[in-house]
């Protein structure tokens, strides 16, 4: 039996229609592919069984979580590699009977065939009918609710959890997170005694920040106890009044109208086929003439809902959508979309922030939420920024009105200059 390494090359090469995109080294320590790129480490026969039980992306996820596999060199480049290997392969070999034999007595060989091995505890395993009230709140608790002290390693002083707005390159996480608070602030039109509802309001950064420095009254609305917690001791210990947060569905918000309305990547949760009720609730609490502003990922016809690690381990149901389906939506809803701000390079900046603030506390990460989660993580972040670095998701503020009957809709609206 030649090295574990090199007697996997050949059938890998054969599936894959192409070669290695990255060095192996196997659990008896040899090694094959490219020398220069990152190296993928089988810890042990597990990494394949993993793979053979769960061919494709979930059971390379399903290994990595659970330390099976692991990455010598940059997650990111190996990602890339393995992307852009995929993209270039014109078609995959259509295996004869004799190949598939010969695959499955090497897998023998090397000891790969065996029971199916448990999925990692931290993959999500939601029940019950899609974006039922109970499921989605078991959904966003999966995610949301890790710890409040986990997201401040992560996330910046603020806790926004969503895209940043670099004016400068020089900008520092923190700093792009307020320049996009202020950014959503402006084109909405913040004025000081105006009502401001934020539909999945996260941990409050808008809130907060338009209740500190436009001088409004602000109402949140989100699905995670942990978030509201956060939102209500921040407020207080601000002593910001004004602040008010709902721990409640998006479709229990009540017939309210507001002046102005914001949804930060919230619209991403509410699925497909309750889209249009997410955008008509946007509409009716909006009052006539009010200014809403929608950031929102978007996503074409493949993999809507970014892929099997990502639906099985961060972000369940979750439903991105072109950005036109998007405008269309909310145009049938009653709404006059009046700008879109594409904001898809801040993201690959934002996310990477976020991964170099994960790496720096990764001794505390594993500490609150085990070493395993820090897997997820690192995979979720280099993953992420990848995405939207080669224009596979992108992500859209949206400005949009609720005009009068008669069709006034307190324009012209004088947006801020933007750049980039």
């Amino acid at each position: 039996m030649p090295p574990a390494a090199t007697a996997l090359a050949e059938p890998l090469t054969r599936l894959l229609g192409t070669e290695l995109p990255v060095r192996l080294r196997a659990w008896d320590g040899s090694t094959a592919g490219p020398a220069d790129a990152p190296t993928v480490v089988l810890r042990s026969r597990r990494a394949l069984r993993h793979v053979a039980w769960s061919p494709g992306e979930l059971g390379l996820a399903r290994a990595y979580v659970a330390g099976e596999i692991e990455v010598d060199g940059d997650l990111t480049d190996a990602l890339r590699r393995c992307w852009h290997s995929a993209r270039e392969r014109v078609s995959r070999p259509e295996l004869g009977l004799r190949e598939r034999v010969a695959i499955l007595r090497t897998a023998a060989r090397l000891g790969v065939l065996g029971p199916r091995p448990a999925p990692p505890a931290e993959e999500a395993r939601p029940t019950g009918a899609l974006h039922t009230r109970r499921r989605d709140r078991a959904v966003i608790a999966h995610h949301y609710d890790l710890g409040n002290d986990f997201y401040r390693l992560v996330l910046d002083p603020a806790m926004a959890y969503s895209c940043a707005y670099y004016r400068d390159p020089r900008d520092s996480l923190g700093t792009a997170q307020r320049a996009k608070l202020d950014l959503v602030c402006r084109k909405l039109g913040l004025r000081p005694g105006m009502r401001l509802l934020d539909v999945g309001c996260g941990w409050g950064a808008l809130l907060l920040h338009a209740a500190e420095h436009y001088g409004v009254r602000a109402t949140g609305v989100t699905l995670s106890a942990a978030q509201a917690d956060h939102v209500r001791a921040e407020a207080a210990r601000r002593a910001l009044a004004e602040v008010t947060v709902l721990l409640r569905d998006y479709r229990d918000v009540g017939d309210e109208r507001f002046d102005a309305v914001a949804s930060l990547e919230m619209g991403e949760h509410v699925g497909a086929e309750h889209y249009p009720r997410y955008a008509a609730t946007l509409y009716r609490v909006l009052r006539p003439e009010g200014r809403m502003l929608l950031q929102q990922m978007s996503r074409g016809a493949v993999a809507p809902g970014g892929g099997a690690f990502i639906e099985s381990y961060i972000a369940p149901d979750m439903t991105m959508r072109p950005v036109g389906d998007t405008v269309a939506a909310l145009e049938r809803a009653g709404l006059e979309v009046r700008h879109v701000h594409a904001l898809r390079e801040h993201y690959v900046r934002t996310i990477r922030d976020w991964a170099d603030r994960l790496e720096h506390h990764r001794d505390e990460v594993v500490a609150l939420a085990g070493a395993a989660r820090l897997r997820v993580w690192r995979l979720y972040l280099a993953g992420g920024a990848l995405a939207f670095e080669e224009n596979r998701m992108g992500v859209h503020q949206i400005i949009a009105v609720r005009p009068t009957t008669d069709g006034r809709s307190g324009l012209p609206l004088e947006l801020p200059e933007v750049t980039g």
